[in-house]
């Protein structure tokens, strides 16, 4: 499909963000890729397969220098940038649910294509959802995103405090009965601001059982589960500070997925995908007696071509 014509394929539906604290969304607010059809099916998941990229809208890095020489990315288009994101379509097509960080919700740098749409299209997901963080018009749309098989009953788009804004929590809820609460994050690069946004999410898990928290946080695990507001809270790593960046020689660990004490990890991987300068991680949990989630997925494998 030309790329001039992708955007004439893609359905959009576009929010205003007004949201105020703790607002919550029902599930016509999570926009559908409208990939419905006969060739579709529904099946009980017994497990759930999560990954979480920062995709960095696009750019691949496979040296420090590159943050010079392309750089030029992060303002213009580039034929490169759309053949990174086919093959990141092709990675997450086997994935229940995915987390993306460093999105672009469609400006100039991106071939006004909104990143996230354009994934989830590529990637036969049903469902998809984008958070604005900052909106810099024409110039860049920097975006939190998620790709998912299976429906939310609830979503929660959550504007994270900091002295610099621009920091986005996705909160999503699975299953109808002691739901599965997902919260996707790109946290803060500063220790004081991260603890600020985690004492955040911290009270977004109450009430809760069973929890999932998965993005890109900036800091190793070791340092979010005994040294910040998340100490306490019954979290563990499904690995502990596997490192995931730079991604041509990891050397730190920043992206997580973290799970309550009621969820286990079946299998953890962090995937041998240098596309960006992260690493993507991947779990795939046992789903908990008494949780039902209803997954859709497509037949047709048609469009996961990758080059």
């Amino acid at each position: 499909m030309p790329l001039k014509t992708v955007q004439g394929f893609l359905t959009r539906q576009f929010l205003e963000r007004s949201y105020t604290h703790g607002r919550g969304f029902t599930r016509e607010h999570v926009a559908t890729s409208l990939l419905h059809s006969d060739e579709e099916r529904t099946t009980e998941l017994q497990t759930l397969r999560l990954l979480s990229f920062n995709i960095q809208v696009g750019i691949s890095t496979g040296q420090y220098k590159h943050y010079v020489t392309r750089s030029w990315q992060h303002v213009l288009p580039s034929s490169a940038r759309q053949k990174n994101l086919d093959r990141i379509a092709h990675l997450v097509h086997d994935y229940d649910l995915v987390a993306l960080q460093e999105a672009d919700g469609g400006s100039l740098r991106s071939g006004f294509i909104n990143q996230i749409e354009y994934l989830a299209h590529r990637g036969h997901f049903p469902w998809w959802y984008q958070q604005l963080n900052r909106n810099l018009g024409h110039i860049a749309k920097h975006s939190n995103g998620v790709l998912i098989r299976c429906l939310p009953e609830q979503l929660e788009d959550h504007k994270l405090p900091g002295f610099i804004p621009g920091r986005g929590a996705i909160a999503l809820e699975l299953g109808e009965k002691n739901p599965i609460l997902v919260v996707v994050m790109h946290l803060a690069l500063s220790r004081h601001g991260r603890d600020v946004q985690l004492s955040y999410i911290r009270k977004l898990m109450d009430n809760f059982e069973h929890v999932v928290l998965m993005g890109d946080m900036n800091a190793h695990a070791g340092q979010l589960l005994g040294d910040s507001p998340l100490t306490g809270a019954g979290l563990h790593s499904a690995s502990m500070d596997v490192h995931t960046f730079p991604s041509w020689k990891p050397s730190k660990s920043l992206d997580h997925i973290l799970l309550s004490s009621s969820l286990r990890a079946k299998s953890f991987s962090v995937l041998n995908f240098p596309q960006s300068d992260h690493l993507p991680v991947a779990v795939e949990i046992n789903l908990p007696a008494g949780v039902s989630i209803q997954k859709r997925c497509s037949t047709n494998k048609s469009v996961l071509t990758a080059h």
